[in-house]
């Protein structure tokens, strides 16, 4: 007689379909699981025994075999031992009631408790989709099964307390419940009111969090362009409930959802360290898992000390900035993971940091100042937005007892330029100025005259590629909608183009 369990699995960040099938016939006492699984799938066999002894269970001693369909796909990690161990539980009469409209997800220790399990948001998501009723978890993934609505999510705690459920008429498991979805608040974040002088970098990222435009930073050791890269998040919209869930879907599946969490509620935050690897930052591994660029998702990604990441590191950044999009090909799987990120990064003129500096001498040679901005290669550069110089803070700045503006009232306009954004591209998928489409970019970056000739004198003595050209229409694209102007005008583009003078012609007059 062959028995059947509802679980769910992993592929990417989406869930599928998973029977647990599980036969008992009379042999060699053997226990055998099939279907692709890994070592640690496999490793269910000694974690499930174990469980269904110590609970006061029988481990029938007879050839068990276990199959997880369908079998083609390859399956990983420990979240299968609580439904092969109901299915076991089913198959020997141990358990009498029926299971066909509950699913299980969860992974046991020895004594039977249940340990949290990574990716349960997208699993309960799709036992939704396909009719399931009640899903049974680990009990700190509770929250993070309950946000999604029309399923009975039962967080677990051991499986003496899941029988309990099913065989005790007087007790029956408490359903979880979502927490309660409040406005986040930017209270306790960084405040750019604490970014003493710097007008011109704080304007630059006003812009940058209204069309959510990548930036470069460049100055001198001390200026304050980390200080600004991580009062980012302050100024940025509030994250509407789908952006949540998506977001919350990948960092579950990365096991990096804080726990007893239900919903990430802010925007990411991402400032790996410059060693870090491509596949550490794209993602990877023989069964790929999402990197940096995928956990910054709906966020912003900060590269600080940009020419000390490795080159083919910043090289793969290429394709996920365009397409918000990363493709992670290896033998076993060919996955993709969203990774629609704000980047930010962050770097010093020269290697010692003072080249230009008003008071202090650089050190280096052109020579050596040459070959480190040749780190940054010319179609990287391209791809950010805005160029901002981070000159150092002035002493008169440092010691004025004048408040600075608040992230708040900075986080006012930059609402106010997404709504205009928002009501512009109703019904596509394009979230904001940064994200234009080519099929209506000259639709909605509408140009006056004089504009346009602005335009072409600074394509012309600069040297632009196409895609600055693009960039430069799409900042100026935003710096219109914060000035509540429907026609980009003069002093639009004019203040665009001001961010572009950090492009390769600019480089290469440093270096001759």
């Amino acid at each position: 007689m062959v028995v059947k369990c509802n679980s769910f699995g992993l592929y990417g960040i989406d869930s599928y379909e998973l029977e647990v099938e599980a036969s008992i016939s009379n042999g060699i006492p053997a226990f055998d699981i099939v279907g692709l699984p890994d070592t640690a799938v496999k490793e269910s066999r000694d974690r499930v025994r174990s469980a269904m002894k110590n609970c006061g269970f029988n481990f029938p001693g007879a050839r068990i075999t276990i199959n997880l369909a369908p079998a083609d796909i390859r399956k990983e990690g420990p979240i299968y031992d609580l439904p092969i161990l109901i299915a076991i539980l089913k198959a020997t009469g141990q358990l009498a009631q029926n299971v066909s409209d509950c699913a299980f997800i969860g992974e046991l220790s020895l004594s039977g408790e249940l340990r949290a399990v990574n990716g349960v948001l997208p699993m309960a998501i799709k036992a939704r989709e396909t009719g399931i009723k009640s899903l049974f978890v680990p009990f700190d993934n509770g929250k993070e099964a309950a946000v999604v609505e029309g399923l009975s999510v039962y967080p677990v705690k051991s499986v003496f307390e899941l029988m309990r459920h099913f065989t005790d008429k007087d007790f029956t498991l408490p359903l979880a419940i979502p927490e309660k979805e409040e406005k986040f608040e930017n209270s306790y974040l960084p405040d750019f009111s604490q970014v003493r002088g710097q007008l011109e970098a704080k304007r630059a990222m006003e812009i940058a969090a209204a069309g959510s435009h990548n930036v470069l930073l460049i100055g001198p050791p001390g200026s304050g362009k980390s200080m600004l890269a991580k009062r980012m998040p302050s100024i940025l919209p509030d994250m509407t409930f789908e952006e949540k869930i998506e977001t919350t879907k990948i960092h579950s599946i990365a096991g990096v959802l804080p726990k007893n969490s239900s919903l990430v509620s802010k925007r990411p935050f991402r400032s790996p360290h410059h060693n870090i690897s491509s596949v550490g930052m794209t993602g990877g591994g023989s069964f790929p898992k999402p990197g940096e660029i995928s956990l910054a998702h709906n966020g912003v990604l900060f590269l600080d000390e940009l020419p000390e990441f490795q080159r083919n590191t910043m090289e793969a950044l290429r394709q996920p900035i365009e397409d918000g999009l990363v493709t992670i090909s290896r033998v076993k799987s060919s996955l993709q993971y969203p990774c629609s990120f704000m980047l930010i990064a962050a770097m010093n003129p020269c290697p010692c940091g003072f080249y230009n500096h008003p008071t202090r001498k650089c050190s280096c040679s052109q020579n050596m100042i040459s070959k480190y901005l040749n780190r940054v290669s010319g179609p990287i550069l391209d791809r950010f937005d805005i160029h901002i110089e981070v000159p150092p803070v002035e002493y008169e700045d440092l010691a004025s007892a004048q408040p600075e503006e608040s992230s708040t009232e900075i986080k006012k306009r930059v609402d106010k330029a997404r709504e205009i954004q928002r009501e512009r591209f109703k019904n596509t998928n394009i979230t904001c100025n940064a994200r234009i489409d080519s099929a209506i970019f000259h639709k909605v970056c509408e140009i006056s005259e004089g504009a346009n000739i602005l335009l072409k004198n600074a394509f012309e003595n600069m040297g632009l590629s196409a895609r600055a050209y693009d960039r430069i229409l799409k900042v100026a694209r935003t710096i219109a909608d914060l000035d509540n102007s429907t026609l980009i005008k003069e002093d639009h583009v004019a203040e665009a183009v001001q961010y572009r003078s950090l492009d390769r012609k600019y480089w290469g007059d440093n270096k001759e």
